[in-house]
């Protein structure tokens, strides 16, 4: 399927409304290291409800621990820095997702590092950031639907 890779996420309530989201996609989810929580922070597990069951999460202790467990060429990094919209990448089963974290987003040097994997989610021109949960559901769905759905009802 797809993964959702979180690199340092910062706020309990979104990685757990993306927990919930990678149960009911069947993407798995990263995280990358530091967190800005507790992995049993109960502001988590409220986010995801009972969903922690059924979704697939990794924890990588940096970036270059989580490179050496996909293919970078699959790998799309989301950012209002993007060079191209996110519905303009070709999609393939495997592909991991990439987001920063909630106050900063990915640094400078992954965003030149993927180059036109580097994509942005269209807003109005003064906005500064979608929610992480909203930006991630909006980049998974679009890839799941390049996939047909696949698995879904």
């Amino acid at each position: 399927m797809l993964n959702i890779v979180l690199y340092q996420p910062e706020i309990p309530p979104n990685t757990g409304n993306i927990i919930r989201l990678a149960a009911n996609s069947g993407a798995t989810l990263t995280l990358i290291e530091p967190l800005g929580f507790e992995f049993s922070d109960s502001r988590l597990r409220r986010a995801g409800l009972d969903y922690h069951q059924w979704a697939e999460v990794r924890l990588c202790r940096n970036f270059e621990e989580f490179l050496n467990t996909t293919d970078e060429a699959r790998l799309f990094g989301f950012s209002t820095r993007g060079n191209r919209l996110y519905d303009q990448a070709r999609y393939r089963k495997g592909d991991s997702l990439l987001f920063g974290p909630e106050t900063r987003g990915l640094p400078n040097t992954i965003i030149q590092r993927l180059g036109n994997r580097a994509l942005r989610i269209p807003m109005q021109e003064n906005s500064r950031s979608l929610n992480l949960a909203n930006a991630v559901a909006i980049g998974l769905f679009e890839a799941w639907r390049q996939l047909g759905f696949e698995g879904g009802k």
